[in-house]
């Protein structure tokens, strides 16, 4: 297993707290140096807030954790591609790396719809590696999904 494989295990693991929760079960973990420095699972139902994604939640940890708003040097490892506003974000807060799992072909702002982190007309940058552990990150959406159509 690959480290960017057992960071998105844990990633996981706060999306199927997500889901438990009722929230569309995606997860972030921010860290650097081999270190979590950020937890985010979703909460925008819980919170009543349309920001409180997973990335965004896991970016605000880290940034209290470093004391800084600058997250050089840090990976995000989150369970879906991010949206606009969580990957306009990632820029703003100058992370170093984006992993992934599932791809989202109705969101998807690093590579599907929109490609935000290479956007040669923005200030910053960052590397973006897909598909890590896509199938279980795809699974724990499709069976959410397929759970809420039927009720349960």
């Amino acid at each position: 297993m690959t480290d960017d494989e057992r960071w998105m295990q844990q990633a996981l693991a706060l999306a199927e707290q997500a889901g438990a929760e009722g929230e569309i079960p995606v997860g972030a973990i921010a860290v650097i140096n081999g270190n979590v420095i950020g937890r985010g699972y979703n909460r925008t139902e819980a919170l009543q807030d349309p920001t409180a994604h997973a990335e965004m939640l896991a970016v605000t940890a880290a940034a209290d954790a470093l004391g800084s708003r600058r997250l050089e040097g840090v990976t995000l490892y989150v369970t879906l591609e991010p949206c606009c506003m969580c990957a306009g974000a990632l820029i703003l807060a100058r992370i170093e790396r984006l992993v992934f799992g599932a791809f989202d072909p109705k969101a998807g702002a690093c590579g599907t719809l929109y490609n935000i982190p290479q956007d040669l007309r923005l200030n910053h940058r960052f590397e973006v590696v897909g598909g890590i552990l896509e199938d279980q990150c795809s699974s724990i959406l499709s069976d959410f999904f397929r759970n809420l159509r039927i009720g349960n």
